[in-house]
């Protein structure tokens, strides 16, 4: 069961509402996002028969919810056609608009990330991603600077006005990396690290969330609910492509994903070509599906000089390939009735 806050209630109304349900022997579960604060129940049917929070101040409705994943599930919202727009450092990532996320895959330097930074913004991007830390399948491969790439990126956001998207990658860091960030990114190796969801469930900041390499929709869903049911709705779905039996990419992008996500899911979903495709030449054709397909955004790798990037060089763009990915950014979403965050931004 959920309960469904009313937009203007109070912590007193949520704390009611908490002190209800565990006065009759339930589990309550605060969530908050932008646009509406959520109590998920946990507890027997006979607890969530005997609940009657309808009536409590700041209460608009209550609902059983049959999905598994039961804060981030459409029939949160009233179904498909209601679904969830959130901030990141003010830019909004949602239905009514398409958003532009772009920059280095790895933090290496503070002249490569701002040349990276104002490629992005010309391209039209309003959201700066950075690796600072990163996952390799090879241990031996460049791992990040650690918190030095996390004060580069600051130093590059203050001067090109992007705010920061950057991967965490353990619990422990958690705290650190929101120090600086404006929205924690999990990446597909992590997307089942429950007790790093748990964290940035905590963290107070909006959260990216990566689908795994083998995950379905209901487990990148559930692990999604493991950063909701720690109190935070701003999450963001990122489809990056799954593991197919085709050498010829490195991974498949699941186009389908995307409407089937909105479908199931009030979450915004946008699409990462880049790590997808893991070449340069098919990241625009494959931006155009996401985008046609109904993505609420794109994530791209960019950089100044691929051919000498610590971090997957062969996928950035950059040039002639970067210019073609700004116009369909600009062409093709409002076909769909989409306005550009840069727009709005502008």
């Amino acid at each position: 069961m959920v309960i469904v806050m009313a937009p203007g209630a109070s912590d007193t109304d949520v704390d009611g509402v908490v002190t209800h349900i565990q006065a009759h022997g339930g589990q309550a579960f605060v969530s908050r996002g932008v646009m509406r604060t959520i109590v998920g129940v946990v507890g027997t049917e006979d607890v969530l028969e005997t609940l009657d929070a309808a009536g409590l101040p700041g209460v608009v409705e209550t609902m059983r919810i049959t999905a598994p994943y039961k804060l981030v599930s459409a029939q949160n919202a009233g179904g498909a056609a209601t679904r969830t727009t959130i901030r990141v450092g003010g830019v909004p990532i949602g239905p009514d608009t398409f958003t532009l996320i772009a920059g280095p895959c790895a933090v290496e330097t503070p002249e490569q990330t701002l040349g990276a930074a104002l490629m992005a913004r010309r391209a039209g991007a309003t959201l700066l991603r950075g690796g600072a830390y990163k996952p390799r399948t090879s241990p031996y491969a460049f791992q990040g600077l650690g918190e030095a790439g996390l004060r580069i990126l600051a130093e590059i956001r203050d001067e090109v006005q992007l705010p920061i998207v950057t991967e965490v990658v353990d619990a422990a860091d958690v705290d650190v990396v929101a120090e600086y960030a404006d929205m924690l990114q999990i990446g597909t190796r992590n997307m089942q690290n429950f007790g790093l969801l748990q964290a940035v469930g905590r963290s107070g900041k909006p959260v990216m969330l990566k689908r795994g390499l083998t995950a379905t929709y209901e487990e990148w869903l559930m692990a999604a609910e493991y950063i909701a049911q720690r109190g935070n709705l701003d999450i963001v779905l990122c489809e990056r492509g799954v593991r197919s039996f085709e050498p010829a990419i490195r991974n498949m992008l699941d186009v389908s994903a995307v409407p089937m996500v909105q479908r199931l899911s009030h979450l915004p979903v946008i699409v990462d070509p880049s790590h997808a495709a893991g070449r340069r030449d098919l990241v625009v054709p494959l931006a155009r599906a996401g985008i046609a397909a109904g993505a609420d955004g794109v994530m791209v790798d960019v950089h100044p000089n691929p051919e000498t990037a610590l971090c997957d060089g062969a996928q950035a763009l950059v040039g002639d390939v970067l210019d073609e990915l700004a116009e369909a950014v600009a062409t093709l979403p409002p076909l769909l009735g989409r306005t550009s965050a840069a727009h709005l931004a502008g």
